[in-house]
Formats: structure tokens, C-alpha cells, sequence
């Protein structure tokens, strides 16, 4: 008998169905049906996995390994590779489904503004209210066009709300980060300024901001990754690895992770570091195949490829950062306030850590990143 002519029973076709109905339903779904279910989930590592993997789990992509990774680095330490069975991993939720509304805490916030002298103190704060200093386009991190002014803003804004002393303060924004450090902090014209890189003061004394400034812990730590060709992979599973590699970081920008911990690549002439004058010149290079990787920030290099159109192209070495870099708030050491501000802050952010609201902050604005360079 052929099949054509076979007798099907009813309940083997109603599974046959069922069966077929599953398949096109997470045919149309795709990786995101595990996500969908289980975000904000904790995930127990077994055998096998990797943040790469567990992140195609949930996300339906490798390249979200950072996100886990971003939101569990007291759990997995340094290195993204070594995690290990038992471990437990918060999921975060990248689903606008699942998102929170918006809050703002106790704060005056000033006009935007690139003329200091039209910076001012909002009428309605106290004269003796703490006076933090940020300015816009540093996205994710601070910039009033984004949720509560960027990630950075928002935690310290609600930790220093949720502290039980409930410090008053304000927030100036001054769009000339170049008059930041000084004269507007120097000056103790303002108090506290954010999000700042510290320098390894230990390796490189001499600093100005070495010198001159305390920093707090951070407020919050982003991946330097590097952003590769796919069709020129490089590797890195040790820094032994980079020795002869060419890599690209725009004029102006920050150098000390690659001296840090020992590294001295640049001192010992360990790779050669192109620096034209933008961040799209590094991503020329990088397709022309002039240098073997791109050094950015991960919001940043994310942002670039996804503005460059270069997605299919460009990818993010997996699971290995350079380092990660932590945003700091700062005081001058002339400040007469100046241990006792950090450690408020420092207070604040410690306790604020350890509450829900945390983490809905860090998810609220990994959400809203991830969903513009989709």
C-alpha cells in the first residue's frame, strides 16, 4: 500500500500536526523563542557552553555574549572565556516588552550649554546641593537625549537618590569637555565631574589626572573590544597574540589599556597603532585591509558598524575584550570636600548596587542600545 493510500489515526495526525505547527512556529521565531520565556532568568552553566552560546540561547545571536558578560563581571571576572559549570549568570532582557517606565531622581538639571559662563545652579536646589559637571554626546553613557541622560547619569542619579542620607544635588551640563578638568573642576567651580577614564596611575605617575584628581569606583565598566574583518580573522586568546598586529584608534583618544597590567605593547613595540583622524578612517583601514583590528569601546564600535553599514562585514573578535575600562566620577585633590564627596558617591553606588533597581537601569539602557543598531 502506498502512503498516499495509508490510513492515518486520528490522534497520530493530530501530533503530526502539532509537530508541524511547532516547527514553522519556531521557524518564525527563530533563536528569540528562548528568550521570550526566560528573560531576566538566572542561566546555570553546564558543560559545553559558552557566553557565545548560552547568548544564541536566549538572543538568537553570538555577538549579545558582551551583554551577559556586561551584566555578570563580578560573577565571571576578567576573562569572558572561563566560566564555569555551576555558575550562575543573570540574563538581562532586551525585549521592549519587558521594559520599565523611566524614573529620574532628586536633581537639578541645567541648561545645555558651550558657553561656561552660562552655566548656572537651578533656583529650586539648595545653595549647598553637591554640583556634578557631565556634558552630552558620549552615548551611551551620558547625553540628555537618552533615557535619564545616559546610562552613567541615571545610576548615579538614582543611587545618590536611593541613599539613605539623600545627598541633595545638581547636574550642569557644559558641552566643551575640553574645560572640564580644568578650569571648571580645578577651580572648584563645580564639585564632581562624570563619566572619566582613570589612567594606571601606578604605571604612568605622572598623569595629569594621576596628579590631580580622585576618582571614585566606577560607576559603571565598558568592554574595549576589537572589531575585525570577516574574512581576515585574527586571534586573540593571549596578549601574546597581538605581537606584530596592526591596530587602528582614532587621533585624541585614550591609550592606556594598551600598556596596562604589564602589556607595554606600544613601550616594547609589541603592535603598531594607526591613528587617523576619525573612527570611520579606522573602519577604511580596517576593509581595505590596512589594519588587522579596530580598538574601541564596544557601544561605540557597535554603533559605528551599524552606522557604517558594515554589519555583514565587521565583527567583534569573540569573547575576548582588550580590557574593561571603568567611568569614574572625579574631584579635584584641591577640593576641601574632596574624600568626603567620593565617598558618598562611592557609598551610594556601593548600596544602590545591590538592589533591583540596578540592574533595571543597566537593562533599561542595554535595551534601548541594542535596539537602534538592529
Amino acid at each position: 500500500m502506498t502512503l498516499s493510500h495509508r490510513k492515518i489515526r486520528p490522534h497520530r495526525r493530530s501530533l503530526r500536526c502539532l509537530w508541524i505547527f511547532l516547527i514553522l512556529a519556531s521557524l518564525s521565531v527563530g533563536g528569540n523563542a528562548a528568550y521570550a520565556q526566560t528573560c531576566n532568568d538566572n542561566h546555570t552553566v553546564v558543560s559545553g557552553e559558552s557566553l557565545s552560546k548560552i547568548a544564541n540561547t536566549y538572543y538568537g545571536d553570538l555577538q549579545k555574549w558582551s551583554v551577559i558578560y556586561n551584566v555578570n563581571l563580578s560573577t565571571i571576572g576578567d576573562n569572558p572565556n572561563l566560566i564555569f559549570i555551576g555558575q550562575i549568570l543573570r540574563i538581562p532582557c532586551l525585549d521592549d516588552t519587558h521594559s520599565e517606565v523611566a524614573s529620574t531622581g532628586n536633581i537639578g538639571i541645567e541648561n545645555s550649554t558651550t558657553d561656561v559662563a552660562d552655566a548656572h545652579v537651578s533656583t529650586n536646589v539648595s545653595k549647598n546641593a553637591i554640583r556634578f559637571l557631565t556634558a552630552d554626546d558620549y552615548a551611551p553613557f551620558t547625553d540628555r537625549k537618552l533615557i535619564n541622560g545616559g546610562i552613567v547619569t541615571d545610576l548615579l542619579q538614582a543611587a545618590l537618590s536611593a541613599s539613605p542620607n539623600k545627598p541633595q544635588f545638581v547636574i550642569s551640563w557644559v558641552n566643551d569637555w575640553s574645560v572640564h578638568l580644568d578650569p571648571l573642576l580645578s577651580s572648584n567651580e563645580h564639585d564632581l565631574g562624570f563619566p572619566w577614564l582613570q589612567p594606571d596611575c601606578v604605571l604612568m605617575p605622572e598623569d595629569y589626572r594621576c596628579q590631580n584628581f580622585k576618582f571614585s569606583f566606577p560607576v559603571f565598566e565598558m568592554l574595549i573590544l576589537l572589531f575585525t574583518d570577516k574574512d581576515r580573522p585574527i586571534s586573540f586568546n593571549s596578549d601574546a597574540d597581538m605581537e606584530g598586529a596592526v591596530l587602528c584608534r582614532p587621533k585624541g583618544y585614550y591609550t592606556h589599556d594598551l600598556e596596562k597590567d604589564g602589556r607595554l605593547w606600544l613601550t616594547n613595540n609589541v603592535i603598531e597603532l594607526k591613528q587617523p583622524d576619525s573612527i570611520k578612517d579606522c573602519f577604511d583601514l580596517l576593509t581595505n585591509g590596512d589594519v588587522d583590528a579596530v580598538a574601541l569601546n564596544e557601544f561605540t564600535g557597535r554603533s559605528a558598524i551599524s552606522e557604517l553599514l558594515l554589519t555583514q562585514q565587521v565583527e567583534v573578535l569573540e569573547n575576548r575584550p582588550i580590557s574593561r575600562e571603568g567611568l569614574h566620577v572625579v574631584v579635584h585633590k584641591s577640593h576641601p570636600r574632596a574624600q568626603e564627596l567620593i565617598e558618598i558617591v562611592n557609598e551610594s553606588m556601593a548600596n544602590f548596587q545591590l538592589t533591583d533597581a540596578y540592574n533595571e537601569i543597566i537593562d533599561r539602557h542595554f535595551r534601548a542600545f541594542w535596539s537602534k543598531i538592529e
